[in-house]
């Protein structure tokens, strides 16, 4: 679907954080970055407790009835 990604140039991706940055404005910009960056951190977080909630899980013996 997003295969033309692949295809871009570093002059065309500048190109168009240029025209970006001119219709929102850096600031709206910087925020943006700055509120998925700290998603993408809360999300690491919950993966890696997930994950050692699931090892801890595997470690304990089944108790048979």
């Amino acid at each position: 679907m997003f295969n033309f990604i692949k295809n871009l140039s570093p002059i065309e991706i500048g190109i168009i954080v240029l025209i970006l940055v001119v219709l929102f404005g850096a600031k709206t910009i910087t925020s943006l970055a700055k509120t998925s960056g700290k998603s993408f951190k809360e999300i690491k977080k919950v993966k890696k407790t997930f994950t050692e909630a699931v090892e801890d899980d595997d470690d304990k013996p089944v108790k048979s009835s």
